[in-house]
């Protein structure tokens, strides 16, 4: 049957027949249920026992990718705090359908980890520009010299030289070491590339333990939370090396002044874990929130493999649970469910409710399984959001709604952004001071906006608040 199903598209079928949505979405949930990543930890921790193999880390590291910078200056601390092995493995960008757009994610990456690095306490050049091809082929020739012992100090210097384009610094580290060519640089690199798409994934800054993936310096905190469960660290008491920063949602009140617009997609599980959290930080600090849907990247042509489809969902229910969120009840609503949810978008924001609506359907769809392609499923989203059934019937499948959701997604790219969520704030002139995408930023923002409001209030600044 799953054969089946991969053969008709997978999480990449934008209009599945309905038996096709019921069967996947119930695959789909028991796979991202609690029950069955604990299930595949015990089986992997019984397989570990039983060929008493080491407890081993694998670090998959792209010279050319900001995460992947980030990601390598925590290689060395995890070693000292965890009783763990390393296999570190140079790896390319993925040129298939898993990164549909590799320029603007270059981009993101180099900006996005200049943002983020101070509050992981790490490092990344603001303004920094991607390395040119001499130095990626210098460093990368470094490291595919280097054997495991050396790699978690060397892969940090040489990215801090790459990174901050401080040539002669790579050249220093390159003198006197052994450095691979070319033709061995690619035959490092295909190999990596090979164990990773041989482990079921596609992107850099992965680390993989276990049976499980965590990206970079955003999931470290799961690995972390597994290695102490698995008695592994050295000091169980120590902070985390890289916890995720709360979302903070005060104390400083704005008056509007400050404007969120948030870019939410109905079929998207980022977009269910975060939309509510959004919404309350906004009406908490006092900020306009602006809600500015967007069609789910499938029914846009951005395309969607079956393999990707499964790490996102299975990654959003893990970070839902870390938010105390009863997610992962899943009824797909990719397609005409989609639509018939946006038709009645114009007429909820003409009474005050859009926002309402759509994190109605988001929770019919993600957390309580309903389906959302029938006229009952379709109610109970519209009666919750505390809108009239008798009326909206009416107006379900009308067109009219599609013109403002595409203008929304150009502007979505307009500022380096093709997925979803993705956030944009606003400040009181409307100028543009951060835009990012991503559920995982949301703490970023609510820093940001308590900046602002310190910066606009002298008072604040000097305590007195």
């Amino acid at each position: 049957m799953a054969e089946k199903f991969e053969n008709q598209g997978g999480f990449a079928t934008s209009e599945p027949p309905a038996l096709f949505r019921w069967a996947a979405s119930k695959l789909v949930t028991r796979m991202a249920s609690e029950a069955s990543l604990q299930r595949g930890r015990r089986q992997v921790e019984k397989r570990r026992a039983r060929a008493n193999e080491p407890f081993c880390v694998e670090y998959f590291h792209q010279l050319d990718d900001g995460y992947s910078h980030l990601a390598a200056q925590l290689l060395a601390p995890m070693l000292e705090r965890y009783d763990v092995e390393l296999r570190v493995h140079l790896v390319s960008e993925d040129v298939g359908p898993n990164l549909p757009e590799p320029d603007l994610l270059r981009a993101l990456s180099r900006y996005d980890a200049a943002q983020v690095a101070p509050h992981y306490g790490l490092r990344f050049p603001a303004g920094g520009k991607p390395p040119g091809p001499e130095a990626l082929e210098r460093a990368g020739g470094l490291l595919a010299a280097a054997d495991d012992d050396a790699m978690p100090s060397l892969i940090d210097k040489v990215g801090e030289a790459l990174w901050s384009g401080n040539e002669g610094a790579l050249r220093s580290l390159v003198d006197g070491q052994m450095v691979s060519s070319p033709d061995q640089l690619k035959a490092r690199i295909e190999q990596g590339n090979a164990r990773r798409a041989a482990l079921g994934h596609y992107s850099g800054a992965m680390f993989f333990f276990g049976g499980e993936w965590y990206w970079g310096a955003d999931r470290f905190y799961h690995l972390e939370n597994r290695l102490i469960e698995l008695g592994r660290s050295r000091d169980p008491s120590a902070p985390r090396l890289c916890p995720r920063p709360e979302i903070e949602l005060g104390p400083l009140k704005d008056d509007g002044s400050l404007t969120l617009e948030i870019y939410p997609s109905l079929r998207s599980p980022y977009t269910a874990v975060i939309f509510e959290t959004a919404l309350r930080l906004a009406a908490s600090t006092g900020v306009r929130a602006v809600i500015r849907p967007v069609l789910p990247m499938v029914m846009r042509g951005v395309p969607a493999t079956r393999q990707k489809g499964q790490y996102i969902f299975k990654d959003a229910a893990r970070e839902a649970r870390a938010l105390g969120l009863d997610f992962g009840r899943f009824y797909d609503p990719i397609g005409e469910p989609v639509r018939r949810g946006y038709s009645l978008y114009p007429w909820a924001a003409e009474q005050g409710r859009g926002a309402d609506l759509l994190s109605s359907f988001l929770r019919r769809a993600f957390y309580e399984g309903v389906n959302t392609n029938t006229d009952r499923g379709l109610q109970r989203v519209v009666e919750q959001a505390g809108l009239s059934w008798e009326e909206a019937k009416t107006r379900v499948g009308r067109p009219g709604w599609e013109e403002e959701l595409e203008q929304n997604r150009l502007t979505m790219y307009a500022f380096g952004s093709w997925g979803v969520p993705s956030f944009r704030l606003l400040d009181a002139r409307g100028e543009p001071v951060l835009a990012l995408w991503g559920q995982d930023r949301l703490w970023l923002f609510a820093r940001e906006i308590q900046r602002l409001l310190r910066a606009a209030r002298p008072e604040a600044r000097e305590g007195r608040d």
